[in-house]
């Protein structure tokens, strides 16, 4: 068993952006010397989350739309009292997401389906670069076997 670790970083625009980064999970993946096992992927901060959908332009905005009905930003949150600012709504946002996903692999290949791709969501109020971590666990290719 062998533990491979990869940080990326992807640019967001904030505000509800929704990002695949499928592309490089899956790189991430063909490139760490591992044949099966298990991709975790981990945003690092607490307005973020991590899940996967059909990424195309009309679930994207069913997606953002959810978010707005349950979790509005036009409402009042405590966090706002606290720090005085305005991303109450995004951490909740985040917090229901949740920050990781566990995304078996096959063949150094994710075993996603057809139509399935890994989205990062940034709910925060601002643009900023968002780093995530893919830590992948499994046995190694038969090139790699010592």
């Amino acid at each position: 068993m062998s533990v491979t670790t990869v940080r990326c970083a992807v640019p967001s625009a904030g505000h509800g952006d929704i990002l695949d980064i499928t592309k490089n999970v899956a790189e991430a993946v063909a490139g760490s010397g591992l044949e099966s096992g298990v991709a975790t992927i981990f945003v690092t901060g607490s307005t973020a989350g991590l899940t996967t959908i059909e990424y195309e332009p009309g679930l994207v905005h069913d997606l953002t739309a959810a978010f707005e009905r349950l979790y509005p930003r036009a409402i009042e949150y405590r966090h706002h009292e606290k720090w005085g600012d305005d991303n109450g709504h995004s951490h909740v946002r985040a917090s229901m997401l949740g920050p990781s996903l566990a995304v078996p692999f096959v063949d150094a290949s994710l075993t996603l389906g057809t139509w399935q791709q890994i989205i990062l969501v940034d709910f925060d109020t601002r643009p900023r670069s968002r780093e995530y971590v893919v830590q992948m666990m499994g046995e190694p290719d038969a090139a790699n076997r010592g």
